[in-house]
């Protein structure tokens, strides 16, 4: 099986970019199959802290808290 590994560099200050590759991984890749993975680059690294998890929430997409959650769940590995 192939797997996918999602960088991204986006912040919380863009919340909808931010929160896409958890989206795309817990409600996309996982659920069909794909060892998926996360890795934050540059800016995107602050999405760790719990202060900025919690108040990350992106238009079109299910809150980062959540988003991370599933991760959790899934076990999606999230690399920083």
């Amino acid at each position: 099986m192939a797997g996918l590994l999602i960088v991204t560099a986006a912040g919380a200050s863009d919340p909808t970019r931010a929160s896409v590759p958890f989206h795309i991984a817990v409600n996309g890749a996982r659920p069909a199959g794909t060892e998926v993975a996360i890795a934050l680059a540059g800016d995107a690294a602050e999405l760790v802290k719990p202060d900025v998890i919690a108040n990350v929430v992106g238009l079109g997409v299910p809150p980062l808290r959540d988003l991370v959650d599933k991760c959790i769940e899934q076990n999606v590995a999230v690399y920083v």
